[in-house]
């Protein structure tokens, strides 16, 4: 049984199993997005005395906590338990692209020069790390919500305006990709 569980799963589970929580979430009145954990959690902490933006009844939120404290152990649980302990089978093009960037493929998910703690010695991965996740944090706060919440939730409600911040999040990865990030690294 274990096996079957670390094999790879066909990419429709994964949209089959999307639709059947966006049903549920829907049937409950509920809207998925993971950012909003982050207004609840500064609500919690007393932010709202401050600031009027955190001055709501976080508790109603309390589900999204729960599923955002189901990911954390969920995520874990894959790593400790079920984790594939072959290679990563990336493409011999993608594996050329990244060498071309400096970062060696190794066999695993997330490259060494960019997910190690010697990483962290270096003022370039902290001046991208400090700018990123500014950037993601306005980002999210700019747009009412997370890539997430705008692509799943926010399209199966057919929400023009989570339209036209998946366009946006999506030309933003490319100029990323191809522009920023070859100049960065």
């Amino acid at each position: 049984m274990i096996e079957f569980i670390r094999q790879p799963w066909p990419w429709y589970f994964s949209g089959f199993m999307i639709v059947v929580i966006m049903l549920l979430l829907n049937f409950w009145g509920k809207s998925f997005g993971f950012s909003s954990n982050l207004r609840t959690i500064c609500s919690i902490a007393g932010a709202g005395k401050k600031l009027k933006f955190f001055d709501f009844d976080w508790k109603t939120q309390r589900w999204n906590l729960l599923f955002l404290l189901g990911s954390i152990i969920g995520g874990w649980i894959s790593k400790e338990f079920l984790s594939n302990p072959d290679a990563l089978d990336l493409s011999a093009a993608t594996i050329k692209d990244l060498q071309k960037m400096g970062i060696q493929f190794n066999g695993g998910l997330n490259p060494d020069e960019l997910f190690s703690l010697e990483a962290l010695g270096s003022v370039k991965a902290w001046l991208l790390l400090i700018s990123g996740g500014i950037l993601v944090g306005f980002g999210s706060r700019y747009a009412g919500g997370c890539t997430s919440g705008h692509a799943i939730s926010g399209l199966s409600n057919l929400q023009l305006p989570s339209l036209f911040a998946v366009i946006g999040f999506f030309v933003g990865g490319l100029l990323m990709t191809w522009l920023i990030l070859p100049i960065l690294i």
